[in-house]
């Protein structure tokens, strides 16, 4: 764990100097609620029923942008092979990656839920919960689009083909933290909210544990 957290400080203190992750999602994301926001029109309504799903999609893509520099740094300056030479098991270097991952897309999901809810006119009264949607549905996203960065870091196509294989992977996240938050939206709390929330919190914890014990024998190969 000890080395899982110096990689993440070494990643956080990299984006706090040339701030590019940030920079490049949080103007991508805002790009993405503006677009959608214009393309359904005035209607107040319509926005608020849709607000849900363009916040979460604005994320997913905002993710395979901050994804693709997880790995980028040590892939251009030559240094990959090193950190893998690491005396420890690859797999905490999978999860050094996903701290690092994960904090800067929380901050990023943050900016996008305050900048979502002022464009669709949106109001949360159970803020825990949605915060509590937030974390897992992050967390979520950065698990599959970092595990995939590093299987796609090394072809001269990752730029396409990280999309086309977390995309999928990542469909329970979407439809579960879409139908979360609109359920927040309307201001109610359900039996179905718990439900979402379940399986959002499931797909967590087996896919952390697939990916952290595939992540060495995906390098390997």
């Amino acid at each position: 764990m000890r080395e899982a957290l110096l990689i993440a400080l070494k990643d956080l203190r990299l984006e706090g100097r040339s701030k590019d992750i940030l920079t490049t999602t949080v103007f991508f994301s805002a790009l993405v609620v503006l677009i959608m926001g214009f393309a359904l029109g005035p209607d107040t309504e319509r926005l608020k029923d849709a607000a849900p799903g363009v916040l979460w999609t604005a994320l997913a893509f905002a993710s395979v942008l901050a994804a693709q520099r997880a790995f980028g740094s040590e892939q251009e300056s030559g240094a990959l092979e090193s950190l893998l030479l690491y005396p420890n098991g690859h797999e905490w270097v999978f999860v050094g990656k996903l701290i690092a991952n994960y904090l800067l897309m929380l901050l990023l999901g943050a900016v996008t839920l305050v900048t979502t809810s002022l464009i669709y006119n949106l109001s949360y009264t159970h803020l825990g919960y949605l915060v509590l949607v937030l974390l897992l549905g992050v967390l979520g996203f950065s698990i599959i689009s970092v595990f995939y960065a590093a299987i796609t870091v090394n072809l001269r196509a990752k730029e396409a083909l990280l999309p086309v294989l977390m995309f999928p992977i990542c469909i329970p996240v979407v439809i579960g933290a879409v139908s979360a938050t609109k359920i927040l939206a309307q201001n109610g709390l359900t039996s179905d909210l718990y439900g979402w929330l379940q399986l959002l919190a499931g797909f967590d914890l087996v896919s952390l544990l697939v990916a952290a014990l595939a992540f060495p024998h995906a390098l390997e190969n």
